[in-house]
């Protein structure tokens, strides 16, 4: 039987180079941001541009855009330098409130994605009460 999921150690993914469809170079991914509450990836966080790790700017990527070569460590991201640039940063030594759902919900649609907390039902970002 063919196993359905892949379990892949944090280590193989950090300092993955990421490229987008058309193969440029992104920049590299420096660390996971979990959802301790949902036990799921809720982003990874792309160092972007600058020099030697200097004047580069941060970005957290929904996990859900982001697909893995492992062979290659390479993760694509089907999103253009352009749209990138654009996207809401953060520099190293400041980064957001990931907990804050209006904040996620901006990341989210900015790379074309529905907040995986809105899809089930809820506006806060918190799990809809159980019956």
């Amino acid at each position: 039987m063919k196993c359905a999921f892949t379990i892949i150690a944090k280590k193989s993914i950090l300092n993955a180079k990421v490229i987008n469809a058309e193969g440029e170079d992104l920049g590299s991914i420096e660390d996971i941001v979990i959802d301790a509450r949902d036990n799921r990836v809720a982003y990874a966080i792309l160092s972007f541009g600058g020099f030697l790790g200097m004047g580069d700017k941060r970005f957290a990527i929904p996990w859900e855009a982001l697909s893995f070569d492992l062979s290659e460590k390479t993760a694509v991201l089907d999103i253009d330098k352009q749209r990138l640039d654009g996207a809401p940063g953060f520099d190293k030594d400041n980064w957001p409130d990931m907990a804050d759902a209006a904040w996620g919900t901006q990341i989210y649609h900015h790379c074309g994605y529905e907040p995986y907390w809105k899809r089930r039902g809820t506006e806060s970002g918190q799990k809809p009460a159980t019956p």
